[in-house]
């Protein structure tokens, strides 16, 4: 038996997010989301993770998106946003741990204040699994006693969410016989993670990424599909 974790991440990255997430959770595989700290339908998503306590929530943890909750310099680029992701993994040893463990801690922060328990961590961009940045995953995991996404062969002293991670289900990835197939890729007995972004088109998604349109088909896939008898969801 493989045992599934289905999550939707960029959960309150808008308000067509969030109801393609709530979408493919009530009525389809989706049982699991990690929510932006930080995002303009973060309040949203807040509000939809209270009134559905079946769902699974964590923590998406932000460095390339929008602006930080604090003022932790070596994490801003241009404007008071944060830096592009293309220079956070061009030139990692920029970013101080000191200023991102601020950081993090007060996106981990906020969603506790909302009176929410987080699930787990993980990252937009996978960020998290940047090697140098892994003293801090670390000391946040075990600070506040929560698993983190499998994000590297270097996440070895630290509990992750699941022993797998399959980050094929985007663009072309994205069939309708894929989790059929996952049993070609995935051994028997072993939990996996798969990372998806349903959501439905708004204009905030449409002009915040370029991976909008393929978010519908993740959608409709993502609510109609059966899953084999060999996988359960965790």
């Amino acid at each position: 038996m493989i045992k599934l974790l289905v999550n939707a991440d960029d959960f309150g990255f808008s308000r067509g997010v969030n109801y393609g997430v709530l979408d493919t959770h009530l009525n389809g595989i989706v049982n699991s989301a990690t929510m932006m700290m930080n995002a303009e339908g973060t309040e949203h998503a807040l509000e939809i993770a209270k009134s559905t306590p079946t769902l699974k929530v964590g923590v998406h943890l932000v460095l390339t998106f929008g602006k930080p909750l604090t003022s932790a310099p070596s994490l801003i680029g241009e404007e008071g946003f944060f830096k592009k992701q293309k220079d956070v993994y061009g030139h990692p040893e920029e970013i101080s741990l000191e200023d991102l463990e601020q950081e993090w801690t007060a996106q981990i922060e906020k969603f506790l204040a909302s009176g929410l328990k987080p699930a787990h961590l993980d990252s937009h961009h996978h960020v998290h699994g940047i090697k140098e940045f892994y003293p801090v995953i670390k000391r946040l995991s075990e600070k506040y006693n929560l698993p983190v996404r499998i994000a590297g062969p270097h996440f070895t002293d630290v509990k992750t969410v699941t022993d797998i991670l399959m980050v094929d289900f985007f663009g072309e990835g994205v069939t309708e016989d894929y989790f059929d197939k996952l049993q070609e890729s995935v051994e028997d007995g072993k939990t996996v993670e798969v990372m998806t972004h349903p959501a439905y088109l708004d204009a905030r998604l449409k002009d915040g990424t370029s991976y909008y349109q393929e978010r519908l088909e993740e959608t409709r896939i993502l609510s109609e599909i059966t899953l084999p008898e060999n996988v359960k969801l965790l």
